[in-house]
């Protein structure tokens, strides 16, 4: 069989780039770290560039930056993970970047918020090299990384090294999925499934991935832990936010975003917040990255970065 095929040249080619070390740090012992980034952008024909020195896609213009954080209780984790599922970011037009944050097998709290923010300056810094429109940055991560999104969600001080400083940490729009944003209630859950459930994974509370993050004495964990959640941090400078949580997440109760969502009412915020309670949602369940659910995201993040609502 031969035939004329025609598929036009409505999508355009979308590369990864990987590797890309965007700050040298400290771990726990005082061993350097390098922390890296990818990159999943639309910016042409790879292949023919490299074969023939040019493209056969004409310029795309400079794409807005979305921020992707992984999860996973704040281990250090392959930053990759999920960027199958982040695709569909690349595919609307914008570019996204996957960051290496220190797991709480790297150093404790604010490590990971710091890493962020120089990830946000590091970007901004090299905007022209990878084709970005960093004029306005989106965030978003799931869990411990919903976390971070809701915390540079906040556009708080305090957190910027010397890496990178001539630029911005500041942040435009952020999507929180299932974060754990108050730790203390973290802690509370985490009490009550040691004290319910024979033979639970944790023998106290220390054990768990916020009293990794946390550490220290485990007499002050809990009150120690509020400097860690944005529910204690929420302010005027906050960025428009989207949380979205599962009403069957066994992890991180969906209780959590209802009282950040509470308290963000509660300031003030509610004109700046969308929270969607996804029906039959577990914790990173199919639900979040359903065509419908994906759709949502785009819009949100359509009109805060690209038309500047």
């Amino acid at each position: 069989m031969k035939a004329v095929f025609d598929p036009g040249r409505e999508r355009r080619s979308i590369n990864f780039i990987d590797h890309i070390v965007y700050s040298r740090v400290q771990d726990r012992k005082g061993n350097p770290v390098d922390l890296d980034l990818s990159l999943m952008v639309q910016n042409g024909n790879s292949e023919m560039r490299l074969a023939a020195g040019r493209d056969d896609e004409a310029p795309f213009g400079k794409q807005p930056l979305v921020i992707w954080f992984n999860g996973a209780g704040w281990h250090d984790v392959d930053k990759n993970i999920m960027n199958a599922e982040m695709q569909f970011l690349a595919e609307a037009g914008f570019a996204v970047a996957f960051i290496h944050y220190r797991g709480t097998e790297l150093a404790g709290w604010p490590a990971q918020l710091i890493d962020c923010k120089t990830a946000v300056r590091f970007l901004r810094a090299h905007a022209d090299k990878y084709n970005l429109d960093t004029s306005r940055i989106g965030v978003i991560g799931r869990s411990a990384g919903g976390h971070l999104a809701a915390w540079m969600a906040m556009n708080t001080e305090g957190f910027d090294t010397e890496e990178w400083a001539d630029q911005s940490s500041h942040v435009d729009a952020a999507v929180d999925m299932f974060g754990p944003t108050d730790l203390p209630l973290c802690f509370a859950q985490d009490q009550h499934m040691i004290d319910t459930i024979p033979n639970y994974r944790w023998k106290n509370i220390s054990e768990g991935h916020a009293g990794k993050l946390i550490g220290g004495d485990m007499e002050t964990m809990v009150e120690r832990s509020k400097a860690a959640s944005p529910d204690y941090f929420i302010n005027d400078g906050m960025c428009p936010i989207m949380i979205l949580h599962g009403d069957l997440d066994p992890l991180v109760p969906l209780s959590i975003s209802e009282h950040f969502y509470e308290k963000l009412t509660e300031a003030g915020l509610e004109d700046r917040t969308e929270f969607y309670v996804i029906k039959n949602g577990g914790h990173g369940s199919r639900e979040f990255f359903q065509f419908s659910t994906r759709r949502l995201i785009v819009d949100f993040f359509d009109r805060k970065l690209r038309k500047g609502e």
